[in-house]
């Protein structure tokens, strides 16, 4: 408990990270409660479309898209889908980083020569292309993209949790655990994991930014959220034969990614200072 108040105040201390987790409750609340402050339904038209994108307007504060949609309104839903799609992944990736990086660096020998032969594989691959070609072969749809992002994504996070394990596993505390009869399991679960769950915490906060844009990226593409479902990404899909003509239905779902994007990425480099033993209050 004293670790946690002591790691709260120097997270408070950092202004960036703050104005995050500012960013980050605006972004959240709003995408949660899109409902009610959505001025239109996001997938209907306008009844007085004419054909052509409308700008911004008092009827539209950020306009319409290119099929008479309201931007404001798709842009609230679409929170909801950005957002989940960057924690759904994390989740997945964190999960089985967590567990194979664990296996490697406690049990070593040929366990660990398997898992990081593979994650090496992984880490070799360009992760936008063989993700690309995956979602080629599966029906694009949030839950795919979702499994797909995450599925790719853990090499990483193994990597780190075995190092972690690799530190921790010969401390006195672990011995003393394995000489009370303590099992693998309790032992990895109860006492190496938990002692390993600052860096854990940290990569999962970046990666929620990361996999945000690689949603994008996918939603960009056409390979990822399909319409009429909106997602930040595939507004700025949408887009892109009005960049010049119609430039705020690509402007608003920009600054949107950008500013969710940047408040995770202010939270992590908070945790990583609050979380780091090092570091002085």
């Amino acid at each position: 408990m004293k670790t946690t108040s002591k790691s709260w105040k120097r997270f408070k201390k950092n202004k960036l990270a703050k104005l995050g987790l500012v960013i980050l409750l605006i972004l959240v609340f709003f995408s949660i409660f899109a409902f009610i402050f959505a001025p239109y339904n996001p997938d209907k038209p306008d009844l007085s479309f004419n054909g052509a994108p409308q700008p911004p307007s008092a009827k539209h504060w950020l306009g319409t898209d290119n099929f008479g949609r309201d931007i404001l309104s798709r842009a609230l839903f679409g929170g909801r889908i950005s957002l989940l799609v960057g924690l759904g992944a994390v989740v997945i990736f964190l999960i089985i980083g967590t567990f194979f990086g664990a296996l490697a660096g406690y049990y070593g020998g040929i366990i660990d020569a398997v898992i990081m032969r593979l994650t090496d594989l992984l880490l070799c691959l360009p992760t936008l292309f063989f993700i690309l070609i995956i979602q080629t072969m599966v029906k694009p749809s949030i839950w795919n993209v979702i499994w797909v992002i995450g599925m790719t994504s853990w090499a990483g996070t193994a990597r780190l949790v075995r190092g972690q394990i690799l530190s921790l596993k010969e401390t006195q505390f672990i011995e003393a655990a394995r000489a009370i009869g303590a099992s693998d399991a309790r032992i990895i679960m109860k006492h190496l994991l938990p002692n390993a769950s600052a860096p854990i915490i940290v990569t999962g906060t970046l990666g929620v930014a990361s996999t945000i844009l690689l949603e994008s990226v996918l939603s960009f593409l056409g390979l990822g959220v399909q319409e009429p479902m909106a997602s930040w990404g595939n507004m700025l899909q949408g887009a892109q034969e009005y960049m010049f003509s119609a430039p705020w239905m690509s402007i608003f779902p920009g600054i949107l990614i950008m500013l969710a994007v940047l408040a995770f990425n202010f939270i992590g480099d908070g945790l990583r200072d609050a979380l780091d033993p090092k570091m002085k209050i």
